[in-house]
């Protein structure tokens, strides 16, 4: 099979290769045989029928699909012959240029860059770190109370205080107009747990039972109401219930309603910073795997084949209206959403997959099996069944395969910073957690 390639511009190219008519010809001999001995036809007894009318009927749609697969076949062949890396889908014709004998076409297509990766020693990356302390675990174990904290009535003479449970009317309106949304009766809300703007918590912690307020509130300016958002309206509230909060004792009690194993006290804070440990170690690695990333693109010289930009696009605005569509946005396939919107992080995608790809392909940093496992079995450990989890990935290969990206990425990461420079910022719990 003679194959010439021609370079067109950067990374486009045109290859000429042919294809005997005898395969073609053969392929639709036989698959029309096999049919005909398949099919039903009014007026002939199955696997009777004549091959010229099998051929009359079912030849064009056997021919084009023999042709398709050939070409396909053919071009596969004489890239990799050509020792060519496609990239995308090509563009096939048929030529004029034929020989007897045989079928001459042209495919225009791209191919994957040469990609140059600079010196990493120069590479100056942040790697940050944190540790749990004695305060995050604090924190952690007052969400928990909060979790599971009880209401009980105050006294009707008793102002409400911060952490209380209210039932209140209120009634808003700006420039003396009332507005959708600006009115409720018998709303509840705990004060100080952000469920309303501050305004109205100010307003209301020191109201008893029956007492009303008015005051002002100004709307922020990325309000989700579009209509009062920068907006300035006269608020009343009046009281109409409150309920003190207990919170649960940092004790045996809510170690056994975690279903903690160690139910104690102590049980519970050693479970909780097992779990802040695992949390953190997590995002480090994922903010400090974001820096070498970074790093990696700027140290890179590459061409980007518009057919992995292309296809990358495709996929960002698809993810995009599954997402739409998840949020409940009503006939989000239809919606007209530009694609140029995503061009930068589908091109930002691209030019760090074939990064990586080359920087592991050069320094073998393909995930391991052994890798693979222990990465899954540290996953599996934040389960109730762990056994299960690991089930779960191992029966299927997507899955599997999920994991194995993500395992080589953490090599290449660990390669990165073994060789850049790198430097050290301790950042706090709260920081890393935001």
């Amino acid at each position: 099979m003679a194959v010439a390639v021609q370079i067109l511009e950067k990374l486009k190219r045109k290859m000429i290769f042919s294809l005997p008519v005898e395969t073609i010809q053969s392929e639709v001999a036989t698959r029309l045989k096999k049919l005909a001995r398949t099919i039903k036809m009014d007026g002939f007894r199955p696997g009777k029928i004549p091959m010229n009318v099998v051929a009359q009927r079912y030849g064009y749609s056997v021919q084009s699909e023999v042709m398709n697969e050939k070409v396909a076949r053919a071009f596969v062949n004489s890239a990799s012959e050509a020792e060519i890396r496609v990239a995308g889908r090509p563009q096939i014709n048929q030529t004029e240029d034929a020989t007897e004998g045989e079928l001459v076409f042209e495919a225009i297509f791209e191919v994957y860059p040469d990609v140059k990766i600079g010196d990493l020693e120069t590479a100056e990356i942040e790697k940050v770190t944190t540790e749990v302390t004695d305060a995050a675990i604090d924190k952690t174990v007052d969400i928990l109370r909060k979790q599971r904290r009880t209401f009980s009535l105050r006294p009707q003479d008793a102002a409400a205080q911060d952490g209380d449970r209210v039932v209140i009317d209120f009634e808003g309106k700006i420039d003396g107009e009332a507005f959708s949304g600006g009115k409720a009766e018998d709303f509840q809300f705990i004060l100080g747990d952000g469920q309303m703007l501050k305004a109205f918590d100010e307003a209301t912690i020191g109201l008893k039972v029956g007492e009303s307020k008015t005051f002002p509130l100004v709307f922020p300016a990325d309000y989700h109401g579009q209509d009062v958002a920068g907006k300035m309206a006269d608020f009343m509230v009046t009281v109409k219930k409150i309920e003190a909060a207990h919170l649960p004792d940092e004790n045996e009690a809510l170690a056994k309603s975690l279903d903690i194993a160690d139910a104690s006290a102590e049980g519970l804070r050693a479970d909780i910073k097992k779990n802040l440990e695992r949390e953190v170690k997590s995002r480090l690695l994922a903010r400090n795997k974001a820096a070498v990333m970074d790093a990696l693109v700027a140290k890179a010289e590459l061409d980007l084949p518009n057919a992995s930009v292309q296809a990358e696009i495709s996929r960002l605005l698809e993810g995009a209206r599954a997402d739409l569509a998840q949020r409940g946005v009503k006939d989000a396939d239809k919606l007209t959403i530009p694609k140029e919107m995503f061009r930068s992080q589908a091109e930002r995608r691209v030019r760090l997959g074939l990064v990586m790809a080359a920087l592991v392909h050069a320094n073998d940093l393909q995930a391991k099996k052994e890798q693979v496992k222990a990465h899954l079995e540290e996953l599996a450990a934040s389960y109730e069944k762990p056994v299960e989890v690991l089930r779960w990935y191992f029966s299927d290969d997507k899955r599997l395969a999920e994991i194995e990206a993500i395992v080589q990425e953490n090599n290449v990461t660990d390669f990165v910073l073994s060789k850049a420079k790198v430097t050290e910022k301790a950042i706090s719990f709260a920081e890393l957690m935001a």
